[in-house]
C-alpha cells in the first residue's frame, strides 16, 4: 500500500473533515496525530492516508484545495517512523496491562 502524509495547521483541523467525507478517501486508512504527541515542537496535525493509488490521488487533490502541506518522501518517512514507534509503545503498554 502507498501512503501520503499531510501537515495541517492546528487552527485548520476542521478542514480534515473534507478529506474524511469524500467517498473514495474515506475507504482508505486515515490516521491523525498531533505533532506534540510525536515529540515534535510544532502546532500542527499530521494526517496519514494509506491505501490505493486512486485514494491517495483523491486525498492529495482535496488536501491541495484545503491548503494542507503534502510532506515530501523524506519528511513523510520520518513522521511515519514516529507514528509506528508511538503505536508500538502503546501496544507494549497494553501488553503490560493485559499480559
Amino acid at each position: 500500500m502507498v501512503y501520503v502524509i499531510f501537515e495541517v495547521k492546528t487552527e485548520d483541523a476542521g478542514k480534515i473533515n473534507e478529506l474524511t467525507k469524500d467517498d473514495i478517501v474515506s475507504r482508505q486508512s486515515i490516521l491523525t496525530r498531533d505533532a506534540t504527541s510525536l515529540g515534535i515542537d510544532k502546532e500542527v496535525l499530521y494526517v496519514k492516508i494509506e491505501g490505493s493509488e486512486e485514494g491517495i490521488k483523491q486525498a492529495e487533490d482535496i488536501a491541495k484545495e484545503q491548503g494542507f502541506k503534502t510532506l515530501d518522501s523524506s519528511e513523510a518517512e520520518t513522521i511515519n517512523t514516529k507514528i509506528k514507534e508511538e503505536e508500538e509503545t502503546a501496544a507494549d503498554g497494553m501488553g503490560m496491562i493485559f499480559g
